[in-house]
């Protein structure tokens, strides 16, 4: 007998909120975390979503030890205390295990001009997951996951692969990413920032905002939550095709969504798209989307909400999606007016209900 696998209770901090309330909340009301911001030694000014650290000090303080720990541990802490109050499990069960998603951790230690008491091994991402077990007592030794933009998602393919093989019961997967100068250097020596709030698949689109968030999602075998959802496939794929540019023609995330749909007669109301704003991501998904015959099929991105949140990002926009279809929305792509790529797609250009009869001309 194939054992089926649902998500469960949920929690995002970011600079919409911090709790999913708050964040789906602030979505629905059209607000947005991405402002403009000035990091260490640049000299330009970037849109970027980052969270007031007065609000992270003020939330710490219900942490034993707060002092202990960086502030995406903090984060982190905080996440995963909201997700197993609202679930009652407990990290110390050895049937539960924690997955984190991250693709730099607390990459925010080697800046230099940022005063803290913290060791060098604390930058390395197993260091960082094994201090958050430790807080919660956990019996298993975290897993870490880090896979670029899709280690969110690819860590509940995970757990949800760790479930049907009854390795564990319950899995809880925390993606966290900071705002760093570190990783805004990165990103803008690729010419790939924006100063402005990004439009995904926007004619006018000019590149990615940053953002930092952490989420929580607990992934498990029994339908706990209100809102609990069976995850019925997932799938990655790798196109070979640059370190780090897309295939032109959408190869990767082609093979990847026709391997999740494969054998599986589900119908897709909606499509919550990777949409980075950049020229080239959103061109090729437009084109993988068409290839898989999703023409029909309304798509957003979350980015203009909370800009690419990295290894949060698919964490993140699963609780944002699930939140939407329990409430029967279609949720709007923030930033988008007139579309830009030639993938035959149709983007949700304002909130409404699931009504697949009667969607509005997008």
């Amino acid at each position: 007998m194939t054992l089926e696998v649902f998500t469960s209770y949920h929690n995002i901090i970011s600079p919409l909120g911090f709790t999913t309330k708050e964040n789906y909340s602030a979505i629905l009301n059209n607000k947005l975390g991405v402002k403009p911001h000035r990091l260490g030694k640049l000299n330009e000014e970037f849109c970027l979503s980052v969270i007031d650290e007065q609000k992270i000090n003020s939330a710490s303080e219900k942490i034993k030890g707060a002092s202990l720990f960086t502030k995406l541990e903090k984060l982190s802490i905080l996440s995963i205390c909201d997700v197993l109050d609202q679930s009652g499990i407990s990290l110390r069960d050895p049937k539960t295990l924690l997955i984190y998603s991250t693709t730099k951790g607390n990459i925010d230690l080697l800046d230099s001009s940022v005063k803290h008491s913290f060791p060098n091994e604390r930058t390395y991402l197993s260091v960082m997951a094994n201090m958050i077990g430790k807080y919660f007592n956990a019996v298993n030794k975290p897993l870490v996951l880090s896979n670029a933009c899709i280690s969110g998602l690819l860590a509940i393919i995970t757990a949800q692969r760790l479930i049907k093989a009854r390795q564990y019961e319950n899995i809880l997967v925390c993606g966290g990413d900071l705002v760093t100068e570190f990783t805004t250097s990165g990103f803008k020596s690729f010419n790939a920032l924006s100063q402005e709030p990004c439009k995904p698949f926007d004619a006018k689109r000019t590149g990615i905002n940053l953002g930092e968030a952490v989420s929580t999602i607990l992934i498990t075998k029994n339908k706990l939550a209100p809102t609990s959802m069976q995850i019925v496939s997932g799938a990655s794929a790798n196109d070979a095709n640059h370190i780090s540019g897309p295939s032109r023609t959408g190869d990767g995330l082609f093979k990847a969504v026709s391997q999740t749909l494969e054998g599986n007669k589900i119908k897709i109301d909606t499509i919550s798209a990777h949409g980075t704003a950049t020229p080239y991501n959103d061109e090729m998904e437009s084109i993988a989307f068409e290839r898989a015959g999703l023409i029909n099929v309304p798509v957003n991105s979350l980015k203009g909400y909370y800009g690419h949140t990295l290894g949060t990002a698919g964490v993140l926009e699963t609780i944002i999606s699930i939140e939407a279809a329990s409430n029967n929305q279609l949720i709007r792509s923030a930033g988008f007016s007139e579309k830009g790529v030639t993938g035959n797609i149709q983007i949700i250009k304002e909130h409404q209900p699931i009504i697949p009869e009667t969607y509005k001309p997008f």
